[in-house]
């Protein structure tokens, strides 16, 4: 008995000091995006993937930094490069977790990099796939303010394109903009940013 409850302590301490771990070097990767050496947080998210093949935040992270540093990329030996990079990692992401409204938007995400780069060449192929992945994410969390945004300005921006009025779009990108101040994330990692883009997209696209 003894020596059963000795073991059981010593699988808590260890079990305590990788969570430990874990949590140190997430706050050490945004801490590096924070001070804008968003692919030394990349690399530093990539070693924490491989070292918690069972959490699914550092793989997503590793896409989203690929993802969110494509949008001004006109090179495009290095743009699919990275957006090949993100694919990998969030494929990982993935794996993990099944169902996961933020996986599916980074996904949507990168594909309407792709368009955003080249929208002769990809828009007809990625548009309808963009659509679907917000329209699968917004039945599994309406409430995800990046979700919510996601899909209203993803539309906004599609009536834009075909010539058809935006302003019936304000008021659901009111509301999910007015999502960034309720919503609580699930984790102290989790995703939690957006806000103040949306806000911007709001002002542009809604003056009053």
């Amino acid at each position: 008995m003894k020596k059963l409850l000795i073991l059981a302590i010593a699988m808590v301490s260890i079990s305590a000091i990788a969570q430990s771990k874990y949590e140190k070097g997430m706050e050490k990767a945004f801490d590096l995006w924070k001070n804008e050496k968003q692919w030394e947080a990349a690399n530093m998210f990539e070693r924490i993937a491989q070292a918690e093949p069972d959490e699914w935040l550092p793989p997503f992270y590793v896409a989203q930094v690929n993802i969110l540093y494509s949008f001004n990329e006109k090179d495009e030996e290095k743009l699919t490069a990275q957006l090949k990079k993100a694919q990998d990692f969030l494929n990982d992401a993935k794996a993990i977790s099944k169902d996961n409204a933020e996986i599916l938007v980074a996904q949507a995400q990168l594909y309407t990099a792709w368009v955003v780069f080249d929208g002769a060449k990809y828009g007809m192929s990625m548009s309808p796939k963009i659509a679907q992945l917000y329209q699968e994410a917004y039945k599994i969390e309406p409430d995800n303010p990046r979700v919510a945004f996601g899909k209203v300005e993803w539309d906004l921006g599609t009536a834009r394109f075909f010539g058809q009025p935006t302003d019936t779009f304000c008021v659901d990108l009111q509301k999910a903009v007015a999502l960034f101040d309720t919503y609580e994330p699930k984790g102290p990692f989790h995703p939690s940013g957006g806000g103040d883009y949306a806000k911007q997209s709001l002002a542009q696209n809604c003056k009053e």
